[in-house]
């Protein structure tokens, strides 16, 4: 009987140690959450990054994949701790507000017009003005299609800072026929531009993506201009503006993406496959080259005041910006 007690005890010690030990073993990794625009996340650049991170570090990162605008609402609304987008003018104003701190350029690549092969406007191998111009005479002539993302993303605000710069009212052109709407993430407009033989703006890398998939057969027809410049930034949730965020390991993660062992995975990801960059690393080119002709461009394009961050939304962090 004490034999069969002293089993029954050292079962259940054992039993009870090994789940306290699995227990404590989760509860020890930490939950960090980025709301973070589809281009970057539908590359699949953010699981490798994910992998990396996680073996380094006791944290675990959860991605909210979503349009630009809606990525900085849910930030606001302390769904998420940090924020990773490309769109500077909301970026701005997400610090400007008191929300958004510590923010850090980390990569740039090109958005590209993209269209199909035969090329109805005949827009291949034009600037961005010329070949927006071709579209709207075209799509007037209900010879050709325009997909717009339409979802206030930092690939939509980019669009319509095209048409003004081309000097069409984007009001006034949405209204019309040619003009088509998808209300929906990168990867999902491209599909549609393609099932419709359209033209549209996307990012290079998630165009690269789902070309080199053979999900599409579009074909680049603009790229690589300065008005095409697409900058990516992180930034930190305010913890002062929303208190329960976890903005130690978001300024540990922020520091991940700046290092070089991270900006080399940016630079080097998937290029073997595609034969280019589908992003290029930010901190090395504007820290060893800043009077690069590109370097200027994101300066121009992307800081605030001469600078990726003003001093007042540091938070004391000096070691980001040295």
């Amino acid at each position: 009987m004490i034999l069969l007690w002293s089993l029954t005890l050292l079962i259940t010690i054992t039993i009870s140690a090994a789940f306290t030990t699995y227990y404590f073993g989760v509860a020890s990794r930490r939950r960090l959450i980025i709301s973070t625009t589809t281009s970057l996340y539908d590359t699949g650049l953010l699981d490798a990054i994910e992998e990396k991170f996680e073996k380094e570090y006791p944290i675990d990162l959860y991605f909210i994949s979503v349009g630009t605008g809606q990525a900085i609402e849910h930030a606001k609304r302390g769904d998420a701790d940090l924020i990773l987008v490309h769109a500077p003018s909301s970026e701005r104003a997400f610090l400007t507000s008191g929300y958004g701190i510590c923010r850090k350029i980390i990569a740039y690549n090109f958005f590209v017009i993209i269209g199909p092969s035969e090329d109805p406007a005949g827009i291949e191998g034009c600037n961005v003005k010329d070949a927006l111009t071709k579209i709207v005479k075209a799509g007037r002539e209900e010879k050709a299609l325009w997909v717009s993302r339409g979802d206030e993303s930092g690939t939509h605000l980019k669009e319509k800072a095209l048409w003004t710069l081309v000097g069409f009212n984007w009001t006034e052109i949405r209204k019309e026929n040619w003009y088509v709407e998808s209300g929906t993430g990168m990867g999902k407009t491209i599909l549609i531009a393609d099932e419709m033989e359209a033209y549209t703006l996307s990012d290079i890398g998630t165009y690269l993506k789902y070309y080199g998939d053979e999900r599409i057969s579009l074909k680049v027809m603009v790229s690589e201009e300065k008005p095409l410049l697409n900058v990516y930034s992180v930034i930190a949730v305010n913890p002062k503006q929303i208190h329960d965020v976890n903005f130690e390991d978001a300024i540990t993660f922020i520091k991940f993406l700046t290092s070089k062992k991270c900006q080399n995975l940016i630079a080097n990801f998937k290029r073997e496959i595609y034969g280019k960059s589908l992003f290029y690393p930010a901190v090395p080119l504007l820290r060893e080259s800043p009077n690069s002709t590109i370097a200027q461009w994101i300066k121009e394009f992307a800081y605030f005041n001469g600078t990726e961050c003003p001093e007042e939304y540091r938070d004391k962090h000096p070691e980001l910006y040295g």
